[in-house]
């Protein structure tokens, strides 16, 4: 394209903010053109606002540091500049609910990293390899907004990546009974070891909302579009979890029991991994990995020092396959919080809705 679209990041200043702003530096259909934050920050150039803050392990983009910081609140001022937004705002979920809907109400669509709108019944929530169908909820949600071309639409929690390609890519075996514990890094809390220093050598066993996004976000992924709705799963999937904080700066390690109603043998469930394709790389968006789940033969994997940055971060590995005394297989798996999991995931997400014709040049 010779264009390309105008993009404002809300929040900018926060990790997330930051990783948006790495990603979309050499982007080739986006730029940014607004970065907004709190009115504290509002007024002075990012690099000015964001200071000794940079939590990202490569310098600042030349392109943002002179950008004047816009006050996130003032929604017309922003919206005016920009053909579409990120959202990772940190307010209160109330707050959050009423500021995307702001946007998206000046016909400027919010692609959001933030959790308040996803039980919102006619947003999507998706992981683009999964359920980008769930994308046709747009329309409805536009007649409800009274817009012609503002919508919402939200990526799932970081929690449930690195097993929720593993569910999908097995669905024709019928998952039923599904354990799972997440072992979360510090940046998945916007944190680096710099600035939370109680976390070297110490695990936290509890992170507030994660679990219940944990057992409850695959069943809106895995729904199904109707009456202008998108219906949860309600058939035998359920899912129990715990959420543990780890000494990680980043990447997400899931242990996982799963049951099966068809019973399948490990080569089978490894050739579905490693078949897994999606809607993203048929259009090769340009931050879908080539090969979204990769299956790793050694014990001792997979490992987020070697393992975390598979295909720059967007891909999910997964390893120790095996038989279970009590289940029917256990596994581990891994995803890149921040990438695969945040701003990553929010820009594939931003780059289908555009390769689908619902983000265009205003």
């Amino acid at each position: 394209m010779s264009e390309k679209l105008r993009v404002g990041i809300l929040g900018a200043t926060g990790m997330v903010g930051q990783r948006f702003i790495t990603i979309l530096a050499d982007h080739p259909w986006f730029e940014v053109k607004c970065v907004a934050a709190s009115a504290s920050s509002a007024g002075k150039t990012y690099e000015e606002s964001v200071g000794a803050r940079w939590k990202m392990d490569v310098p600042m983009p030349e392109g943002v540091k002179k950008l004047i910081v816009k006050n996130v609140a003032d929604v017309e001022d922003v919206a005016k500049d920009v053909d579409f937004v990120f959202s990772a705002v940190n307010m209160t979920k109330e707050e959050i609910r009423e500021i995307e809907e702001a946007y998206a109400k000046t016909e400027t669509p919010v692609v959001s990293n933030n959790s308040a709108h996803r039980w919102t019944p006619d947003v999507p929530m998706v992981i683009p390899e999964i359920n980008p169908e769930h994308f046709e909820i747009i329309e409805a949600q536009k007649k409800r907004l009274g817009t012609e071309r503002g919508f919402i639409a939200v990526k799932p929690n970081c929690s449930i990546q690195s097993y929720t390609p593993a569910l999908a890519a097995w669905r024709e075996y019928e998952p039923t009974e599904v354990i799972v514990s997440t072992y979360q890094a510090i940046s998945g809390a916007g944190k680096t070891f710099r600035d939370w220093p109680e976390m070297i050598g110490n695990i936290i066993p509890y992170i507030g909302g994660e679990e219940e996004k944990s057992e409850k976000e695959p069943m809106k992924v895995f729904g199904r579009v109707e009456g202008g709705e998108i219906v949860p799963l309600s058939g035998d999937l359920r899912i129990t979890s715990q959420c543990i904080r780890v000494p990680v700066l980043n990447g997400h390690t899931a242990t996982v029991f799963i049951n099966f109603k068809k019973q399948p043998e490990k080569e089978e469930l490894i050739e579905k991994l490693r078949s897994f394709s999606g809607e993203p790389q048929k259009l090769h968006l340009p931050h879908a990995p080539e090969h979204f789940i990769q299956y790793l033969e050694e014990d001792n994997r997979p490992q987020v020092a070697l393992d975390v940055d598979y295909e720059g971060g967007m891909g999910v590995s997964i390893g120790r396959l095996r038989k279970d005394s009590i289940f029917d297989w256990k596994f581990v798996g891994l995803s890149h919080n921040t990438l695969r999991g945040a701003a990553g995931g929010a820009v594939e997400c931003a780059e289908m809705l555009k390769a689908l014709g619902y983000i265009k040049e205003k």
